[in-house]
């Protein structure tokens, strides 16, 4: 199977995506296909064997639309420039179309003013000139009518395609005004005066322009809609510096090959993925990860294309190049995100497509039923409009894809990368979740937490002659030891004799002092008393750290202990989890001691300890299996199965690949109150798609019965046409601002 996300021009409602849908679901090779209105995108899976993309393009092209290259990067330029060009050639329509609907509206309903008539020159009076005063309103409606041509060569093709769209209902319900006009207008050039007042010259007119608002506005807050993405693609630098045999050359960011020697001056921008070979600088990742802080960066370290070097000139390798760098990824994943659709949606893409073909099918009724009671063909043909004009199937489309575009965008700016609608939708029903303990919970590498000194040693000699004798070890309490020794500005010493003892831990000579540092054993084969320090040992392993013994010259010299401490905001993210009634639990294969001192500092009552590797996602399973919406954070090659199994999977975007490629979820930074953030954001954006389906249901089901003529049954008014296009410009333009307050989410 192959999946792609390809561009479709020419969809203006929820009936266009949904003819698409519909066609291509019937095609053999498709396997599913979600098009989405607010992308103008489909994102199709379908198998190359039995049905070629050329033919999937073919089908879309007979339907009306234009397929466009499947190319993300390419795309979200071209995109971002006919954006920019559609705006503007709406706001010129809007502007050619008002300037001639101002004087149309005057001259129309200045006789018709129940209080006071707008005065009219004596030559467009209606009594005494009629075929001018209709004659003038023609002239008027034709620059009108051009302005809005496209309503018309969209609305009747969708039409012959039996796959008729909002812009069918406008075109059908305007011409309708127009030819009742013109049929009026060459009755008064037969001599009926009396024809002047059934012209509806001014409906069709004031119904274009104000549709053209609508849509202006609609164009202007669907180009905000995707500025998450237009943010990432602008970060990226077009030019880098490149060392290249001895000199330094500047070449365009796309010239760059792996293996490249590139050259950052204080101020300059990453251009593509690396490894810091030479240079000390602090760099600032927020465009990636959202943390405000630089990060130092020295020989060794992985700098990324688009973050901002700060302070010193570095050199780094190329690693990853063009679509493989994280900014890249980043932009696949949030496009990936905006392009899909969320479960929420099926009812809204249910009905719309039966709408249009439903509205016509009402207001063709309701006219009928309206002239067969009495009314004159004037009476049915405002009620045949209004009905036409107030249905608004675009509020139904954009609902959901408009909220999911800019809450997945919100998310991107946060370093919070959800990769799909479905996973932001399913995200704000969980109840449970599971944290796995090292590199989530934890740092990932153990901390010199405590140093007790014995006799005559202060904890200062203790750490420098511990610090001193691991400098020839490789193991990671070795290097917790000696960073500690550091940060203390303690002067670490060279061995002249140093043996690593398995399963005991090392002998040394430092300073003509022999050094012994280890655990028990070690120190009862010795003969070293340790009486005096067997309780605050057993203190410390009790607390789930990994305590050592070290040995001066044969006597007890003091405790080193270290642990795999806490990130900072472990805490403070499951005390917020807690206040939002999530259960939270632990999962870990360390010894159920260790497990439950870590959890009890965090914070997590239910542990699951001593878990081999391939038994995480077997533990996600059996809280599924008791009716719990599981979510599962982890970060490593181990956690993969776990976050697959999981309802949702949240990978530390500090982790491995294979965690983020098995997640639903990124957090860029390691933090875990992103975790609280990534809920949230689901909850508020689900709430924001339910408010917008409220009012584009609520509207239709409304504006519709009161445009048939229910409340004019009753001794109401009867709705003019013109203002139930104003009623349904406004309505796509409610949803689209409602989604936008979603750019300010914060947590």
């Amino acid at each position: 199977m192959k999946k792609i996300s390809l561009p479709i021009e020419g969809m203006s409602c929820a009936a266009c995506s949904q003819s698409i849908e519909r066609k291509l679901n019937k095609t053999d090779g498709v396997s599913s296909i979600a098009v989405n209105l607010a992308t103008e995108s489909a994102q199709i899976e379908y198998n190359p064997d039995e049905v070629r993309l050329s033919e999937i393009k073919q089908i879309i092209i007979k339907l009306g639309f234009t397929p466009k290259e499947a190319d993300i990067k390419r795309n979200i330029d071209e995109d971002r420039a006919k954006k920019e060009a559609e705006i503007q050639s709406m706001k010129s329509k809007l502007i050619l179309s008002a300037l001639f609907a101002i004087p149309l509206f005057y001259i129309a309903m200045g006789p018709m003013m129940p209080f006071f008539k707008w005065p009219l020159p004596n030559f467009l009076d209606p009594m005494t000139a009629p075929l001018a005063y209709a004659g003038i309103q023609l002239l008027l409606v034709v620059p009108i009518v051009w302005a809005g041509r496209k309503f018309y060569q969209v609305g009747f093709k969708q039409l012959m395609h039996k796959s008729p769209n909002m812009d069918s209902l406008i075109a059908v319900g305007t011409s309708a005004a127009l030819l009742y006009s013109l049929f009026s207008f060459f009755q008064i050039l037969n001599g009926d005066h009396m024809a002047a007042h059934h012209l509806y010259f001014e409906s069709a007119g004031i119904i274009i322009t104000l549709i053209l608002l609508g849509k202006t506005l609609e164009t202007i807050s669907k180009g905000k809609t995707s500025d998450a993405i237009k943010k990432l693609i602008g970060l990226a630098p077009k030019s880098a510096l490149v060392e290249s045999n001895g000199e330094i050359i500047e070449i365009p960011v796309d010239e760059i090959e792996v293996g490249d020697i590139i050259v950052v001056k204080p101020g300059g921008k990453i251009a593509v993925d690396g490894t810091v070979v030479d240079g000390y600088s602090s760099i600032d990742e927020s465009m990636l990860t959202g943390e405000s802080i630089p990060i130092e960066k020295t020989k060794g370290a992985r700098v990324y294309a688009a973050s901002i070097n700060k302070t010193g000139t570095i050199k780094y390798k190329a690693d990853k190049i063009g679509e493989e760098t994280a900014l890249a990824q980043i932009i696949h994943l949030v496009a990936q995100a905006q392009g899909s659709k969320a479960p929420i949606a099926r009812l809204a893409d249910i009905i719309s497509g039966f709408f249009v073909p439903i509205v016509i099918g009402i207001a063709t009724l309701s006219a009928f039923l309206w002239f067969i009671s009495g009314q004159d063909l004037v009476f049915t043909l405002k009620i045949f409009i209004a009905v036409l004009v107030i249905a608004c199937p675009c509020a139904l489309g954009l609902a959901t894809p408009t909220a999911i575009m800019v809450g997945t965008g919100k998310g991107a700016e946060m370093g919070i990368l959800v990769k799909s609608g479905g996973a932001l939708e399913i995200a704000h029903k969980v109840d449970t979740i599971i944290f796995d303990k090292t590199g989530t919970l934890t740092k990932g590498k153990p901390e010199v937490t405590d140093i007790l000194s014995y006799n005559t040693f202060s904890k200062e000699m203790v750490l420098k002659y511990a610090a001193s004798a691991e400098m020839g070890s490789e193991h990671p309490l070795a290097d917790a030891i000696i960073a500690k020794a550091k940060e203390d500005s303690i002067e670490i010493q060279t061995t002249s004799s140093f043996e690593a003892i398995p399963g005991r831990g090392v002998l040394a000579v430092v300073d003509q002092k022999t050094i012994q540092l280890g655990n028990h054993k070690m120190m009862i084969e010795n003969g070293i008393s340790i009486s005096d320090a067997e309780s605050d040992f057993n203190r410390l392993a009790d607390q789930g750290k990994t305590p050592m013994f070290i040995a001066i010259d044969g006597v007890l010299g003091g405790i080193i202990a270290s642990a795999d401490v806490l990130k900072d905001s472990s805490i403070k993210a499951i005390q917020t989890l807690k206040a939002m009634h999530i259960t939270t639990l632990m999962i870990t294969g360390d010894h159920h001691k260790t497990a439950n001192a870590i959890a009890r500092e965090v914070g997590i009552s239910k542990v699951i300890s001593e878990v081999l590797p391939g038994d995480k996602a077997n533990q996600v399973k059996k809280l599924q299996e008791q009716g719990n919406k599981v979510a599962m954070v982890g970060d490593g090659i181990n956690d993969a199965p776990a976050l697959t199994q999981a309802d949702i999977g949240i990978a530390i975007g500090s982790g491995t690949d294979v965690a983020m490629e098995s997640s639903d979820i990124v957090l860029m930074k390691n933090d875990l109150m992103d975790v609280v953030g990534a809920l949230k954001l689901s909850r508020q954006t689900i709430r924001n798609i339910k408010q917008n389906l409220f009012w584009a249901f609520i509207y239709n089901i409304i504006g519709i019965p009161v445009a048939a003529g229910v409340l004019h049954i009753f001794g109401g008014p009867l709705l003019n046409p013109m203002l139930a296009a104003a009623a349904m410009s406004m309505s796509s333009v409610s949803v689209l601002t409602n989604a936008l307050r979603l750019k300010s989410f914060k947590f």
